[in-house]
């Protein structure tokens, strides 16, 4: 099993919006048959504005499996719809759960 983390910085005041689209898009992925993910913000850290999501996968595979099931999925579309607007920038990090 692994552990999927996306964290973003957003731009000032960006943060609610991008919370909600990530608890929108988390309810969306469990519509389609995947596990929901928890989204969290900073409290203090390296920068402001962050937000970070954690999701956890059987497989390197099924998580791009996911990717593209969800991303052609037009409710999906939709949610994440603008989401650019809202972040500076961001990365992934992928760790095996042991």
């Amino acid at each position: 099993m692994y552990m999927s983390r996306e964290i973003m910085h957003c731009k000032p005041g960006k943060v609610k919006e991008l919370v909600e689209k990530f608890k929108a898009l988390s309810e969306a992925l469990r519509g389609l048959g995947y596990a929901p993910f928890r989204v969290y913000t900073d409290l203090c850290g390296e920068n402001y504005w962050t937000v970070v999501s954690e999701q956890d996968v059987e497989s390197i595979d099924g998580m791009g499996e996911m990717a593209r099931k969800s991303m052609s999925d037009p409710k999906v579309a939709a949610i994440m719809k603008g989401y650019h607007d809202l972040v500076v920038d961001g990365r992934r990090e992928l760790y095996r759960v042991e």
